[in-house]
């Protein structure tokens, strides 16, 4: 599998299953896709989320159902406690062409990783799998010791822009560039003090 960023506006997302895993999944969408649920019955907290909801038991009908329920998706997460009907959903989304994401059963197409962002960045972390504490560990670790990455991608755009337009010199440009995200100084202000933090970027790269 490969990693690929997706705007989902407009696409639906079908999750079968009304639990809690399944409510992670719905939350993962929350504000980026039209999210529909599917399940015979919905925990106090899936309840809550500002989702559609369809009651059903896909135990008791036939594929033809679920097909028609999935026709509109973009892609189908299967988060049922029975992973037999979960890989049942896998292989009718699978005939469709539908993206799969199987939260406990046979793989499908598609891997919901964990996920870390701001307003100027979005990271993404997986371990295909295998391991999904590991992948929540990783990021917990990037939040806790990089807590102002998000200030520092909006510095480096700036100082990056204004870069173009005072040294002609790529190759230079890409030096500085880099001292700006190895300066210790530079991050410890931007925790501190952002707007001190530009003046003193600024002050030390654009002017030496």
């Amino acid at each position: 599998m490969i990693p690929l960023f997706v705007d989902c506006s407009g696409r639906q997302i079908v999750i079968f299953g009304g639990g809690e895993v399944a409510a992670r999944k719905a939350s993962y969408f929350l504000n980026e896709a039209e999210i529909l649920v599917v399940s015979r019955s919905f925990s106090q907290k899936m309840a809550a989320l500002p989702v559609e909801r369809r009651v059903l038991d896909v135990r008791t009908v036939p594929d033809e159902v679920i097909a028609t329920v999935v026709e509109r998706a973009f892609v189908v997460i299967g988060a049922i406690s029975d992973r037999t009907q979960n890989n049942r959903i896998n292989a009718i989304c699978r005939a469709k062409g539908i993206l799969f994401n199987n939260a406990d059963g046979e793989a499908g197409d598609v891997i919901i990783p964990s996920r870390s962002g701001g307003k100027n960045y979005t990271l993404a972390i997986s371990t295909h799998g295998h391991s999904p504490a590991v992948s929540r560990f990783i990021r917990e670790y990037l939040e806790e010791h990089l807590p102002s990455l998000d200030e520092m991608v909006a510095l480096h755009h700036d100082l990056r822009e204004e870069l173009k337009q005072r040294e002609p010199s790529l190759l230079r440009r890409k030096v500085i560039l880099r001292e700006v995200l190895s300066d210790p100084v530079l991050w410890e202000t931007l925790a501190r003090d952002p707007g001190m933090a530009r003046i003193y970027a600024w002050e030390k790269y654009l002017h030496e």
